[in-house]
This record gives C-alpha cells, sequence and structure tokens, in this order.
C-alpha cells in the first residue's frame, strides 16, 4: 500500500460556518426557516471537494460543553458573545447535508476542534501524509510543518512554514510563544497588555523564544517592558490555553475518514425542502458540485444494490479444514485471494494469513503468523506455502485480488511466484473511470454493493494504541480478512460485466493494465542499488556550496540575513535594494515567490543566489538526506511502489519513494541521478522515447506538414521555427529554436499567449502572432484541437489511441475557468494518455521478450518516457539496439516512433546516448 497523492483534508467546522453565516446575506427558505449557513457551507463544501477531489476528509466540530481549557481557566472564552439564533437553527440541517454529502463529521466532548484536528493531523504527518487544514483560526499555525498546510478558502491563500514566516512573522515552532505573548481578546486568553503582532514578533526573534523573554525580561524598556513584567506570572497559563494538543484519544482513526458516495435522494430532498431550486437541478443524479454534462450522461453509474448478507468466514485452523479448502480451491474456475502482514511494506512484511474465496458469501482465512499471548496453534506458514503452490503458481488458474500487485510481492518474499493474475477489482474501477471516484475496496463496496465493510482499526484499534496484524485475535482476523476475500469477489461480479459492455474499456484492461501487474510487481521485487557512500558525499557537498552560496548572498545584501526567511528576504530586496516590487503576496505584502525572483534576477545578483540556494536545499532534503534511508537491509537496493490507479490520464506514477521527480535539468540533480548504480560486473541501459507527445500530436492531427517532419527526421523545433518565422531550415538561430520548442510544446499543453510571452520574455502581442502563424503553418493542429473538444462536449470524455477514456466534468460548465481548464485537458488527455498506454506496451513486451531470450537482464526503473534495465557488462550494450527498436513497434503510428538509448555504470551516465531506434528502420 502506498501513500495517497491527495492530502488529508481537515475542515475546522465552526470557523468554516461563521465564515458562511458572515459571507451572505440572510436568506430564508419555502418554510419560513433561516437558510443562509446552510447555503454558504453547501457552496463551500461542493467547491472544497471540486478543487481537490480528497480521498480522505473530516469536518470536526467543537462540543456544546466545557473543555480542559476551562477547567484551566474559568473565564475562558467568557468575553465570546452568544451564537445567533438565526445560525443556530441552521446547525442541525448544515449537520444533515453533511451527512448526506457523504462526508464524515465528528465532536469528540470535553475536546475542542482545534484539538482533534491537531491530533488527526500528528498522526497523518507521522504516516508521511500530507494534510490541508481548512480553517481560519490564527491558532492552528502551530501545527503547519514540512507535511502540514493551512487553507483560508475565503483567501485562497495557503500557508507552509515559508508562508507562517511571512504572515506572522514568526516560524510555526514559535506560533504558540507569539500567541500567548499577545493574549487573544475573542477566547478570554490573558497576554501581554499593548503587546501586539508586531511587538511578539520582535521579540521572538530578537530573543528567540518566551522562555528567553521571561527570563529577560529585565532588559526590556518602556512602559511595555513594565507590562510584560506586571503580566509575567500569567504568561504560563497563556502558553497553556494556545497550545493545540496533538495527542488526545479520538473515537475514530485516519482510515475512517473515507468519505462514501454521496446520497443523491437526500440531497434532493433537502435542496428542495430550502428551496434551493438551482442546486436541485444541477444535481441530475450527478455528484454534488457537477452541471449536467454529457460526462455524467456518459459515465458509468453504479446499479442500486441489496446490501449483501454478511460473510461467512471459515478459519482453517486444523489439517482437515485445510485439505477441504483445498479441494475446493483446485476446482474453482477463480480464486480469489488477499494476504494479512504485519506490515504494509510488500519488500519486508511478514504473512500472517491467507483468505481465499470462489463464490460469494463464504471465504476463508488460513491463519500462519499470529503470535500474541495466547494465540491458537496454527498450521505452519511453510509448509502452508507448500501445499498452496501448485495453485498459486498454476498460470491456467486465474487469480482475482484487489490491488493484487501488492499481495504478489508480498507471496514472492516467502518464495511463492503467484501466476495466472487475471482480475484486480482496483483496476476494474479505474479503467471504468478514472476520476469517478477512488478505487480502494472500502469506496467500491459502498458505491457498488451497498456495504460498509470491516475497517482495520476495527480490529486492531486506532492511533497510539493501534497493534499490527500478528497481534490482532484470530477470530476478528479471520471475520476481517475473509470480508475482504468475498467483498472483492463480489465487486469482480458487479465490475466485470460493466467493462464487458464497454469493448474498448475491456480491451484497455484486458490487455495493458492486467499484463502490466506482474511486470510492475518484478520491477518492485528487483529494486534499484543506490550508492549510499556517495549519496552522503553528495549531501556534504550541497550542503557546503549551500554555505558559498550564503556567503555570496551576505555580500550580495551587503548583511547577513535568514535566507529561509521571506520576511528577512523581503527587506533586503525591497527596503535596502529598492527592488521593484512584481508580485505581492494576499495579504499585499511584496512577494519572494519563485516566479517573482526569476524576473528580479535579470536586476540584481541576490535573486538568483537565494533561486539557487532554495534548489540545492530542496535536493539535499528530498533526495540526498532520504535515499539513503530508503535502502532495504535485506536487498541492499531501494524498491519503490508504482501507482496503476492514481494518474487520470494512465500515467504510472512512483512512491516510497518517489524515483520519478529526480531532477536531470541541472547538474545538482544528475549528481543524485550518478548515485543509482549496476551491481558489480553489470551496466546500466536508458531508453527513452523521442519527443512522443508532439509524435503522437502528428498522429492525431494529421497535419501533412508536422507529419513530413517527423518522416524526415528533422529535428522538429528547427522545423517548427523554419515554418513559423519563414527561414532556411539551416539558418533557424537559437533564440528562434527556443521559441518553437515553447510553442511546441506549450500548445500541447493548452498554453494561453501570456503564458507563452511570460515564459519567452516577449510582448503578449508577439506571443499571439508566434501562435498565429503557428496554426497558419500547421493548419491540422488547429483542426484537431477544435473537433476535439467539440466532441468532448458532445460525449462527456475523450479518448486514447487505445481506447481509455478520461471523464470531463466541467466540459460544459457554465464557469468559465473550469470549463477552459476542462477544454485544455480534453486536448492534453489523449496525447499524454496515449503516451501513458505506449510505454505500459513496451513493459510488457519487453518483459516477455527478456524473460523468454535474456532472464539475466531486467527492467528496474520506469521514468515517465523512459525504462531503464540492469544486465551483465558483456552482453547489455549489444542487447540495447534490439530492445529499443522493439520500444518502437509496439504501435504503428503515422509517423515514426524513435526512441534513444545508452549504457553506462550509473544512471546519469546512461542518459549520454549512444545509438537511437525507429520503428522506420
Amino acid at each position: 500500500m502506498t501513500g495517497s497523492t491527495h492530502p488529508l483534508i481537515l475542515i475546522d467546522g465552526s470557523s468554516w460556518l461563521f465564515r458562511a453565516y458572515h459571507a451572505l446575506p440572510p436568506l430564508t427558505g419555502p418554510h419560513g426557516e433561516p437558510t443562509g449557513a446552510v447555503f454558504g457551507m453547501n457552496n463551500m463544501l461542493r467547491k472544497l471537494l471540486r478543487d481537490f477531489a480528497p480521498e480522505r476528509i473530516c469536518v470536526v466540530w467543537d462540543p456544546s460543553g466545557k473543555t480542559f481549557r476551562d477547567e484551566l481557566f474559568e473565564q475562558y472564552k467568557a468575553n465570546r458573545s452568544e451564537t445567533p439564533e438565526d445560525l443556530k437553527i441552521q446547525f442541525p440541517a448544515i449537520r444533515e447535508l453533511i451527512d448526506a454529502l457523504g462526508l464524515p463529521q465528528v465532536t469528540v466532548e470535553g475536546v475542542e476542534a482545534d484539538d482533534v484536528i491537531g491530533t488527526l493531523a500528528r498522526h497523518a504527518a507521522q504516516r508521511g501524509e500530507r494534510v490541508l487544514i481548512v480553517t481560519s483560526d490564527k491558532d492552528m499555525a502551530q501545527l503547519v510543518d514540512e507535511r502540514v498546510q493551512l487553507l483560508d478558502t475565503m483567501k485562497n491563500r495557503r500557508l507552509d512554514p515559508a508562508g507562517v514566516v511571512e504572515k506572522f512573522g514568526v516560524p510555526p515552532e514559535r506560533i504558540i510563544d507569539y500567541l500567548a505573548l499577545m493574549g487573544d481578546s475573542v477566547d478570554n486568553i490573558p497576554g501581554v497588555p499593548s503587546v501586539g503582532p508586531k511587538t511578539a514578533a520582535k521579540w521572538l526573534a530578537e530573543y528567540g523564544s518566551l522562555d528567553a523573554i521571561i527570563a529577560r525580561a529585565g532588559e526590556i524598556g518602556g512602559k511595555v517592558g513594565e507590562k510584560l513584567r506586571a503580566h509575567l506570572h500569567q504568561l504560563p497559563l497563556a502558553r497553556r490555553l494556545a497550545t493545540i494538543h496533538c495527542d488526545v484519544e479520538l473515537p475514530l482513526a485516519l482510515d475512517d475518514l473515507q468519505p462514501r458516495a454521496p446520497d443523491i435522494g437526500r440531497l434532493a430532498a433537502l435542496y428542495r425542502h430550502h428551496g434551493f431550486n438551482r442546486l436541485l437541478e444541477e444535481l441530475g443524479g450527478a455528484a454534488p458540485g457537477r452541471d449536467d454534462t454529457a460526462a455524467d450522461e456518459a459515465r458509468p453509474q453504479a446499479a442500486a444494490a441489496e446490501r449483501p448478507a454478511p460473510t461467512v468466514a471459515i478459519t482453517v485452523l486444523d489439517e482437515a479444514a485445510f485439505t477441504d479448502m483445498l479441494g475446493a480451491l483446485a476446482r474453482a474456475e477463480l480464486v480469489c485471494f488477499d494476504t494479512e502482514t504485519d506490515s504494509l511494506d510488500a519488500n519486508r512484511a511478514r504473512l500472517v494469513g491467507l483468505a481465499f474465496a470462489v463464490e460469494p458469501g463464504r471465504a476463508w482465512y488460513v491463519p500462519v503468523g499470529h503470535d500474541y499471548l495466547g494465540a491458537p496453534p496454527q498450521l505452519d506458514r511453510h509448509s502452508v506455502l507448500d501445499r498452496l503452490r501448485p495453485i498459486l503458481e498454476d498460470a491456467g488458474k486465474p487469480k482475482l485480488g484487489q490491488h493484487l500487485k501488492f499481495d504478489v510481492n508480498v507471496l514472492a518474499q516467502h518464495g511463492v511466484n503467484v501466476a495466472g493474475i487475471a482480475h484486480d477489482t482496483m483496476l476494474q474501477s479505474y479503467v471504468l473511470d478514472a476520476t469517478g471516484n477512488r478505487h480502494d475496496m472500502d469506496t467500491l463496496a459502498q458505491k457498488y454493493l451497498n456495504h460498509t465493510t470491516i475497517k482495520f482499526e476495527d480490529v486492531a484499534g486506532k492511533g497510539k494504541n493501534q497493534i499490527t496484524f500478528n497481534q490482532v485475535a484470530i477470530d476478528k482476523a479471520a471475520e476481517y480478512s475473509a470480508e475482504d476475500a468475498d467483498i472483492t469477489l463480489r465487486l469482480h461480479h458487479a465490475l466485470y460485466p460493466r467493462l464487458c459492455a464497454e469493448p474498448a474499456l475491456k480491451k484497455v484492461y484486458e490487455t495493458i493494465e492486467m499484463p502490466l501487474v506482474p511486470v510492475l510487481a518484478r520491477m518492485e521485487q528487483t529494486g534499484v542499488k543506490v550508492d549510499v557512500a556517495l549519496l552522503r558525499q553528495i549531501s556534504t557537498e550541497l550542503a557546503q556550496r549551500m554555505d558559498e552560496l550564503q556567503a555570496e548572498a551576505f555580500r550580495a545584501a551587503g548583511g547577513e540575513f535568514n535566507l529561509g526567511s521571506p520576511r528577512q528576504l523581503a527587506a533586503i530586496l525591497y527596503e535596502k535594494l529598492q527592488l521593484p516590487v512584481l508580485g505581492k503576496t494576499p495579504k499585499g505584502e511584496p512577494s519572494t515567490a519563485e516566479d517573482v525572483l526569476e524576473e528580479l534576477a535579470a536586476q540584481h545578483p541576490l535573486p538568483r543566489l537565494i533561486l539557487d540556494w532554495r534548489a540545492l536545499s530542496k535536493l539535499r532534503s528530498t533526495y540526498t538526506e532520504q535515499l539513503p534511508q530508503a535502502v532495504n537491509p535485506r536487498s541492499g537496493r531501494i524498491h519503490t511502489s508504482y501507482g496503476q490507479a492514481i494518474a487520470a490520464t494512465g500515467r504510472l506514477s512512483s512512491s516510497d519513494p518517489n524515483l520519478q521527480n529526480i531532477p536531470v535539468r541541472n547538474a545538482e540533480g544528475r549528481r543524485i541521478r550518478q548515485a543509482f548504480v549496476a551491481e558489480a560486473g553489470h551496466l546500466l541501459l536508458s531508453i527513452d522515447y523521442s519527443q512522443i507527445e508532439l509524435r503522437l500530436m502528428a498522429h492525431f492531427s494529421g497535419d501533412a506538414r508536422l507529419q513530413q517532419a517527423f518522416r524526415d527526421g528533422l529535428d522538429i523545433h528547427q522545423a517548427t521555427a523554419a515554418e513559423v518565422f519563414g527561414l532556411p531550415l539551416a539558418e533557424v538561430p537559437a533564440d528562434r529554436r527556443r521559441a518553437a520548442k515553447a510553442i511546441n510544446f506549450g500548445l500541447i499543453y493548452g498554453m494561453s499567449s501570456f503564458g507563452l510571452a511570460r515564459q519567452l520574455g516577449i510582448p503578449r502581442g508577439e506571443a499571439q502572432d508566434y501562435i498565429d502563424r503557428f496554426f497558419g503553418r500547421y493548419p491540422g493542429v488547429k483542426q484537431f484541437m477544435e473537433t476535439t473538444k467539440a466532441l468532448a462536449r458532445e460525449r462527456g470524455y475523450v479518448e486514447t489511441l487505445f481506447g481509455r477514456r478520461l471523464y470531463l466534468k466541467d466540459i460544459q460548465s457554465k464557469n468559465q475557468a473550469l470549463r477552459q481548464y476542462a477544454e485544455r485537458t480534453a486536448i492534453n488527455a489523449p496525447l499524454q494518455g496515449t503516451a501513458a498506454d505506449l510505454i505500459k506496451l513496451a513493459m510488457i513486451d519487453v518483459d516477455g521478450f527478456l524473460r523468454q531470450n535474456a532472464p539475466d537482464v531486467r527492467m528496474i526503473m520506469q521514468v515517465h518516457d523512459e525504462l531503464v534495465f540492469e544486465g551483465p557488462a558483456t552482453g547489455l550494450p549489444e542487447l540495447a539496439p534490439r530492445i529499443a527498436t522493439r520500444m518502437c513497434r509496439v504501435a504503428a503510428l503515422a509517423v515514426p516512433l524513435v526512441a534513444d538509448w545508452g549504457v553506462a555504470g550509473e544512471w546519469d551516465g546512461a542518459h549520454t546516448p549512444l545509438g537511437h531506434a525507429s520503428s522506420s528502420d
């Protein structure tokens, strides 16, 4: 299991509700009741769901009674005014609305929402996940770190650690001290009179902490110093009141925060009752926040399902029961199985048990590794696997699972190589509709079977008291695991017929996604070797270079300052150096964002030094410090996990660690790639498709000039420059080629004249002239774009060359920005999606070729349009052109597919082309 690409969304319900209440004029429903807060909250939630498509989300409410802070300080929140009566009577309707939307919500008696949010955020961050806290409460800034950010939707502003410093003048770890010094009149937290934000930030910058300020209070002069000394006794209490507790006992865990499918019937009834007629019209059976579009009509819908009967779990503890199960598996046409482990890292996990199902309604659980005190005797793990091996390794016996790759990898670590991998319900859902919902079993069971599954926390506990699966009581483990296998089998019976009803999607599933599962599993098991000593050396070099850049920055600034402080940097740039303010923060202060610094770099050396320092800091923290920790001690290699059901376009993702974002465009990034090495006596082979999306544009558009340029083997950017600027091919200067390259790639991603002008540093009118010339010379491209948008509006989706679909929920939206984004996606998705399909097909083909002809050569990485292999130094260079040629011949296009290849002892060196292959060879 891998971490999600979507952040956990935690909504401060009370903060948001008061925003909704005050943002709209008073509204009244058909029955005379106030509805403004209900309407506002609904719209805010719809936008949030549309913008983030969260996989986990929770609305957290304050309790109605007292909390532990009231026990600390009787006058806590004594100054708060009563909740307006017309808001108070809307509370039940708001709670009901949120429930109808399928969103989890929680109130913990005696615990404020801040502490619930803090605890959930801390748990998620400790698991390496990202968190977005939706609030306008400044107290929450103390929770911000590299994984936790705040989102103020009213101001459309996200706060990371640098943003906290920019907004408050202190880093997140000093927010508590900052709040204690100022106090809070709303919550009635005592502070120091006359100490406001500027004074608090100034003192903390000078003295470092509240404790240091208290210790040196005698040094602070003036009346404010007198007031500080007079109120020193109440600062410890103020700090305790301002501190968010991140270790409270909660009645739910992170995995309980998955939203359910919206209850359309309840939403319709609520909208009708409150007189929200426009929302009722928009609902039209679609999900909240979506307009009625052809996309919703075309999108596969779940049929109403009766709630299934509970799974009959058969616990296999003796020889007789195991023999009976083996007989049933041998007779079955399809075997569904699931593994239970003591870890989510498949390459380190120990097998605890296996579950099997062959017919809906019942399943077996075979415990082999429960070792808690008093656990009953279980069958021997080695014996169980030996006797299951003939079935699991039988290629003629079809296997089914949910995210089956994980189970395949677990069993591979225990000496069983699963064959006959036929079906995966996660991939069935993904191919049917990549963006329609999440593809985890719990979500699919709720959507397609109307069934709420047993959660892991139900059997293993929550939070700090959670136990690993080997410590779960066998009776509970059997109920949980058997249900997993049974529900997966039932989901297959619900989803596979839907795929069969769409021949193009069925083909994508059966010829691309399913055959890729064992290929990815083998790549994950193999992993890639890294030179840990070199990574540490590079980390030291980066630190030294950062120190050098810092010294240069000090000289350029005429003094020392904190390079990581946006506030201090802004003071240097705009007050001391008097550079022009080219952008501002949402708060109206001069910005030090990357795009602003890029523009300022032409006027002074300091901005470029800051950009370089930031880039090295990110490289060091993300790669050179983290990659050595990811090395598996058993294999000595890094084993990433490839996400097959994440990106909407079909592209693979990489996580734990992410090997697809290692920089390649700068010397430092290439240096990191030098640490990816081959084993002794081996080499690495890199094969990279050349300009694949531009070649696909030529194919899809049918443009004669563009196709001919590729057939002639021309430098496509040089050829475009010659066409657009009316120059002889041999006389195209470098700046014109750069402009043509920006046009070529920009148009694929829907770049406007404004974006092109900014990228090239030219007037917008000149950029528009370039675009007009491009379309004048390549009219087929313009026609393709217009036709694609028209088809998307008509169908509600676009397709890749191989039939993969991407549904576009906003293609007919009344919101112009959403509609234009959907139109840009409609143009790009067939290109990016086809490129994804092509490399997947290449992986399947090359994997089969190598297993048959060169089993000692292994595919070890996939990075965008590149495949990386490892093999013996004596044979790999000779094999390279054959593999590259196979990659180029996986599909017949109107233009040649071309791939460049290189061989070296380390990854960066393998990027130096030694040859190229073409489908026309």
